[in-house]
């Protein structure tokens, strides 16, 4: 029996995307585990001088769309179903914690970046995360993979 049956990978589309990636697809198979990706995008509308350049709708549908480009082709890259990636928007913290129920999600896995000086006092995302969270998380470290 396993303790974890379902994963959560929640990921930024960034350079370290690829890692994170392989290090909770290698977790998964261990464990024998399902293994879920997530992308949320945070579109936050910014107004210069109270006058929109770009419909705001529009804006947010163009990001999603791009995200779902990039997720699409680091799912295909790792050998991941594409049923088993999905991008969302809206509130990033939300969101993970708000899939993880939905999905019964036994595990999420988030990205955390080494922080010091007053970046400490900042409230990220694997913070939030982890005391809202309906399940354990495990923060994987980006750019210290060995």
């Amino acid at each position: 029996m396993t303790v974890y049956r379902r994963i959560l990978l929640a990921i930024e589309l960034n350079e370290d995307s690829p890692s994170i990636v392989r290090r909770a697809q290698a977790l998964a198979v261990a464990l024998g585990a399902e293994l879920e990706v997530l992308h949320v995008v945070e579109y936050v509308p910014v107004e210069p001088m109270g006058e929109t350049l770009m419909p705001a709708v529009q804006i947010e549908e163009e990001l999603l769309t791009r995200a779902r480009k990039q997720l699409a082709a680091l799912a295909a890259e790792a050998g991941i179903p594409e049923d088993s990636c999905r991008v969302e928007a809206g509130n990033v913290k939300a969101e993970i914690v708000r899939s993880a129920r939905e999905r019964n999600v036994d595990l999420i896995i988030v990205s955390s970046r080494e922080r010091h000086g007053p970046s400490i006092l900042l409230n990220l995302t694997e913070d939030t995360v982890l005391h809202a969270a309906p399940c354990d998380v495990l923060a994987m470290r980006i750019g210290r993979v060995r």
